[in-house]
């Protein structure tokens, strides 16, 4: 197998407050997963502990990228894009007083991504063509659905070998998160880029998931084989489909 994420049974805390307990995941390389769970419940913990913007207090972040083992733990968010990490955050983080294009170079510049600049930044354009009728515009003055968008294009400008997208709906109309999320889906699908999403609504990620975990306090309440063992399950029933 090319490329592997595995996390075992990690833990992260904000001073006395735990934000994560004895967590443990995989994504395999092809994979779109979900890290489904309400607001509060550990998900963006768990991404920034994956990019090196938290560090956990126990338990290990594995790598593995063509037979070498990488320790995530330790390295820090340069590092870990440099081996073909990216990561969509929350609220997009983009520089609102900079044109859609400039933010997109920014995506490009660890040395494996700026030799391929050209082609990414056609790549994206490609997925995303409004983002290259609108590239001499201020970044700030697009809408919500837009500026996704962009942030979604400048962490592919990095040729991330495993994107990270940290809730895509937030802020978002119910059409919008459809579109976006189902973009995503593409990436996996017709471009084998390989997903781990953490997202909150249940509905439109079962659509491009193959599988997913639930989070529940900071701890996995729930690992699935597959969509439709999510659709069934108790806890998923409970927090997402109205079940008494």
């Amino acid at each position: 197998m090319a490329l592997e994420l595995k996390v075992d049974a990690l833990s992260a805390s904000y001073g006395a407050v735990r934000a994560l307990e004895g967590v443990s995941i995989s994504v395999r390389e092809g994979e779109a997963v979900a890290l489904l769970g309400t607001n509060g419940n550990g998900k963006s913990t768990l991404m920034k502990c994956l990019t090196g913007l938290v560090t956990p207090r126990a338990g290990s972040i594995t790598l593995t990228i063509d037979g070498t083992a990488h320790n995530l733990i330790g390295k820090g968010p340069q590092e870990i894009v440099e081996l073909g990490v990216a990561m969509v955050a929350e609220g997009r983080r983009l520089f609102p007083r900079l044109t859609v294009e400039e933010n997109l170079f920014l995506g490009a510049y660890r040395p494996a991504a700026r030799a391929s600049l050209a082609k990414n930044l056609e790549f994206c354009y490609a997925t995303f063509p409004v983002l290259k009728e609108r590239r001499r515009q201020l970044a700030g003055s697009m809408s919500g659905g837009q500026q996704q968008m962009v942030a979604i294009a400048r962490a592919l400008m990095s040729a991330p070998r495993l994107l990270l997208v940290d809730e895509p709906s937030v802020g978002l109309s119910p059409l919008l998160v459809s579109q976006t999320i189902e973009k995503i889906g593409e990436l996996n699908r017709k471009h084998g880029m390989t997903v781990l999403m953490a997202e909150q609504n249940f509905h439109q990620t079962v659509k491009i998931a193959h599988r997913g975990y639930v989070l529940v306090h900071g701890e996995i309440a729930f690992e699935s084989r597959d969509v439709a063992e999510l659709e069934n399950n108790e806890v998923v029933k409970n927090l997402y489909l109205g079940a008494s």
